[in-house]
């Protein structure tokens, strides 16, 4: 007895003894967390595998022909061999389904339950076709990589779903059969008068039956970009792929050739944008993992760019957890996509706003703050955009009159003191008397209270301004597809004269055409130019070429601007004629006589030099002294 009870103690012991040992030898947390996080690794390593070689797995092991002779049972007992728990979705019929509002009709097929077609019913391309943003699987897809617990990996895009839509026709489920009693269901959900689309991906009974190593699903999804817009190198040129990183700000691959990333940081939507349309998927937690692609297609493809994303975002396959998104389909309207985050807190923000093209981050508050204000006031008393312009264009000169009296009256300046200016070059003709000749000029200037500097500041300070327009008028909604005089849509060029050959050169920076409006800008640009460069003549010497400099400077803008917005140019047209006039009127109230005499006046006055005077007249007396001591030593030479 006493030996049972000894070894009964001695269990005792032992079993304490492991257990003491158990305790103090367990992982900690972050342990727990890199053996699963290595677990997580190998099973993603193996999944990628199965990917690779999915469409062997996938394929039956029987040809079409051959099956065409099996009985139904055989047939049926091969796709059950080769796609196991996913046989029963392998054939079926391609069904579409439509889902519509006052804003949008989307048409959803069975093979793949995706979203396969998007009509916008408000608005229609350039030559009055139906705006669809992309129709068929040619154009579209959307699919997810499904694994089952045997490790069979399986493309949704390739399997059919079940349509069941809903008694008020707002919401449609796409179901797909997995196993027995198992199903993954797609519901799509359109609102009334609303251009989001609802978005869920919810399992039932997969628990056992998908691969309980996934925690995540894979998205792929691809998109073209269709021609919508006269104009195809302009549009292309705002045609790109835009991201939103879920806690930062919306960046883009390059608009402008073939671009690539690979994004670790976590996403808040990816969008396919054209220039006054997009696509958006947004997800209601985040996407991970994601690859990006945009490539640019042919001059002679039907189709301007082609893009890609592929990414993961977290679901549980054992739970009933629903996985939910948001389709934006819809115009590039700044206050539309503004209004979708009114109410929101600010890190929780879509910024869907910035598909629209504002500018750099410098310039874009000017436009956000500053130009759509006045342009949107003015939109709600007028209809017709040319006059909106003309006024928008009008309202900003008055804003900056004041710097233009300032550019103005420092011309006028300049231009009272030019005999003075010619009596000082008189005086020191040589070259070698140049750096004498720029002191007694300066120093004219100062003791007048002339600065040539204060003509340009103001012309910097309105250059935000016109920068900001410059980005803005190309890809403002509201000027798609209004007319004004001959202009019949003000967003893109007014072609007056057009020709079907190839100008080398020509043609590959204006395109075959001559827009009437950017001809017209170009010739008032030349005639203001001759009359400001008459103005600030100060009798100081200039450099060689820079006359014909300033003269190519408005020819090369009709290179810049024939293929752009004609309304940028009339804007510029408008802007160009109003400084003229202003001009005019300047000199007509202005008494250059009485300025002389104040300037006269100042002489007199015991004046302190500005900073930037004293800095000016220090570097001068520098460079001279450096000047007669290269010429000393080129005496001793």
């Amino acid at each position: 007895m006493s030996t049972d009870k000894n070894t009964i103690i001695a269990f005792i012991l032992i079993g304490l003894i492991l257990m003491l040992f158990t305790w103090l030898n367990r992982p900690d947390q972050s342990q727990i967390e890199a053996q699963q996080r290595y677990r997580d690794s190998l099973a993603k390593v193996e999944y990628a595998r199965q990917l690779e070689i999915a469409q062997q797995t996938v394929q039956p092991t029987v040809s079409s022909d051959a099956q065409a002779g099996l009985s139904d049972s055989l047939r049926e007992a091969q796709r059950l061999l080769a796609y196991g728990v996913f046989a029963q979705a392998v054939e079926g019929k391609e069904e579409v389904v439509t889902l519509e509002n006052n804003q949008l009709e989307l048409k959803f097929g069975s093979r793949g339950g995706c979203l396969l077609s998007a009509r916008l019913k408000e608005f229609v391309t350039f030559d009055g076709q139906p705006l669809i943003l992309f129709d068929g699987q040619a154009e579209t897809s959307f699919s997810l990589a499904l694994v089952s617990a045997a490790n069979r990996v399986v493309n949704t895009g390739e399997l059919y779903f079940t349509p069941l839509r809903s008694p008020d026709g707002r919401s449609l489920v796409m179901r797909l059969p997995i196993g027995e009693e198992g199903y993954l269901d797609f519901k799509y959900t359109l609102n009334a008068d609303d251009y989001m689309l609802h978005f869920t991906i919810q399992g039932t009974g997969l628990n056992g039956i998908l691969s309980p190593n996934i925690n995540s699903l894979d998205i792929n999804w691809q998109q073209k970009a269709r021609p919508l817009e006269q104009g195809r190198k302009y549009e292309n040129q705002y045609t790109g792929l835009y991201y939103k990183y879920a806690a930062d700000d919306v960046e883009s691959l390059s608009a402008g050739k073939n671009d690539e990333k690979q994004i670790s940081n976590r996403l808040k939507w990816i969008g396919y944008k054209n220039k006054f349309f997009s696509t958006a998927l947004i997800a209601d937690d985040s996407f991970f993992a994601t690859r990006l692609q945009s490539k640019q297609l042919d001059d002679h493809s039907e189709y301007l760019k082609e893009f890609t994303a592929t990414t993961s975002i977290a679901f549980n396959p054992a739970g009933n957890d629903t996985v939910s998104f948001r389709y934006f389909i819809g115009p590039n309207r700044y206050n539309l996509l503004r209004a979708y985050d009114k109410g929101i807190p600010s890190d929780r923000r879509l910024e869907l706003d910035n598909l629209v093209p504002l500018g750099y981050k410098l310039f874009r508050p000017v436009n956000k703050y500053f130009i759509i204000p006045i342009f949107d006031f003015l939109g709600e008393y007028f209809s017709n955009y040319g006059l909106i312009i003309f006024l928008l264009t009008l309202v900003v000169n008055i804003i900056l009159f004041p710097l233009s009296y300032k550019s103005f009256m420092s011309s006028a300046k300049m231009r009272v003191l030019r005999p003075q200016v010619e009596e000082i070059s008189a005086k020191y003709p040589k070259q070698e008397q140049a750096m004498d000749r720029q002191k007694a000029t300066m120093d004219l200037y100062s003791r007048a209270g002339a600065s040539p500097m204060s003509g340009c500041l103001p012309m910097l300070l309105k250059l935000p301004v016109l920068l900001a327009l410059y980005q803005l008028f190309p890809t403002s909604f509201e000027l798609r597809q209004e007319s004004f005089l001959w202009a019949k849509d003000l967003s893109t060029f007014d072609p007056v004269i057009t020709w079907n050959f190839n100008i080398p050169l020509i043609s590959s920076l204006m395109g075959n055409h001559l827009s009437l409006f950017c001809l017209l800008m170009v010739i008032v640009n030349i005639v203001y130019t001759k009359f400001t460069m008459d103005m600030q003549n100060t009798g100081q010497q200039q450099m060689p070429g820079m006359k014909m400099m300033m003269y190519l400077m408005p020819l090369m803008m009709l290179f810049f601007l024939n293929q752009s917005s004609s309304g940028l140019s009339y804007y510029f047209l408008v802007s160009m004629t109003i400084t003229i006039l202003m001009t005019l009127s300047f000199r007509y109230f202005v008494d250059e006589k009485k300025l002389l005499q104040k300037l006269e006046a100042n002489k007199k006055k015991p004046r302190k030099k500005s900073a930037f005077m004293q800095r000016l007249e220090e570097a001068q007396r520098m460079q001279q002294e450096q000047q007669r001591k290269q010429q000393q030593a080129g005496r001793k030479r």
